[in-house]
């Protein structure tokens, strides 16, 4: 059998509050690596507690990448996100680190990992278009609008998911042509890399609904609410149309302080509907992950020699980590 020369990348995926963070820093010291942040809203600055954003202690010694690269009301795409993964870890190969690929956005996974169908760029003019559009007769309208010109990606997109309404009736406008006929085709080669898919995840689902609500409660005692309100005052999402709409206010939790912050509903309901919104988003997270077939499952609370030999194996054992120095 041939032996894969391929460079080596480690992915550490997850739902929410399972503790990617803290296991993918731990494992870039322990085997020289740097990190590839994998997450939708640690791109944007500003998002920092809400989001779950290492913070500069935490990322002491250990380089991160992709986190902080845009503000919150400019928009970033998974193929965006996947062109400068791909710069980052090619600077990582040829300083001799290992990849560490962590984060919880599915989209961006495999955007970086099995590359998307070319399609048409975005195109800022007629997003406002469509963005003015749908501030006139609704997202719900936009959707009907496109179930008549792409059933098949309708069906797959919720109504109220305004982001992939807005991209597929661009797409559509623009071409000619559906998007669900641009992703029937073939994608550009792979990521020409050998990477270990770990998915760190509670074997329960009371376990990981205790975390997320100890997580919430920790953000909102450390100061979420300021965070938003920070944002709230920024000149671009104050003037801005729909700052709801925006991908980063989408971001669990977010929106609903900003909603609260409105007067819409009390301290009480604000900590109801965020933990609830995290758990539907780990609910989703879950259901994506179980369809990486070649992905690795380990409780992060009692598989953690399981979790340090599956990774030892991985690079070559201890003998392959001292001819690279790392012991």
């Amino acid at each position: 059998m041939p032996v894969d020369t391929r460079p080596s990348a480690i992915a550490v995926m997850g739902p929410t509050a399972s503790g990617k963070t803290a296991f993918a820093i731990e494992l870039a010291r322990r085997y020289g690596g740097e990190i590839v942040s994998v997450d939708s809203a640690l791109v944007y600055r500003g998002l920092d507690i809400g989001a779950a954003k290492p913070d500069l202690a935490e990322r002491a010694g250990v380089a991160h990448h992709l986190i902080d690269v845009r503000e919150p009301w400019q928009p970033y795409s998974a193929a965006e996100f996947a062109a400068d993964a791909r710069v980052a870890i090619d600077g990582i190969l040829a300083r001799g680190g290992l990849p560490v690929l962590a984060g919880g956005t599915g989209l961006y996974f495999r955007a970086l990992l099995r590359g998307l169908a070319p399609m048409p760029e975005a195109d800022p003019a007629l997003r406002e278009a469509i963005t003015a559009q749908a501030q006139a007769v609704g997202w719900d309208a936009l959707h009907a609008e496109l179930a008549r010109v792409d059933p098949a990606a309708a069906a797959r997109i919720r109504p109220g998911d305004a982001q992939r309404i807005q991209r597929a009736l661009e797409v559509f406008r623009l071409s000619g042509r559906p998007i669900s006929a641009w992703q029937r085709d073939p994608p550009p080669p792979r990521l020409p890399l050998r990477v270990l898919k770990l998915v760190l995840a509670p074997a329960g689902r009371a376990t990981l609904h205790a975390r997320i609500a100890h997580r919430f409660d920790a953000m909102l005692a450390t100061g979420f609410l300021d965070e938003v309100r920070g944002l709230r005052a920024l000149t671009a999402l104050r003037d801005h149309p729909a700052p709801l709409d925006l991908p980063a206010l989408r971001a669990v939790g977010y929106r609903q302080a900003w909603e609260h912050l409105d007067g819409v509903f009390d301290s009480a309901e604000l900590r109801d509907r965020g933990i609830f919104a995290t758990r539907q988003l780990a609910k989703r997270q879950l259901t994506w992950l179980r369809g990486e077939l070649d992905a690795r499952w380990f409780d992060p609370e009692r598989d953690g020699d399981q979790l340090a030999e599956a990774v030892s194996c991985f690079l070559g054992g201890p003998e392959a980590a001292r001819r690279r120095g790392l012991v």
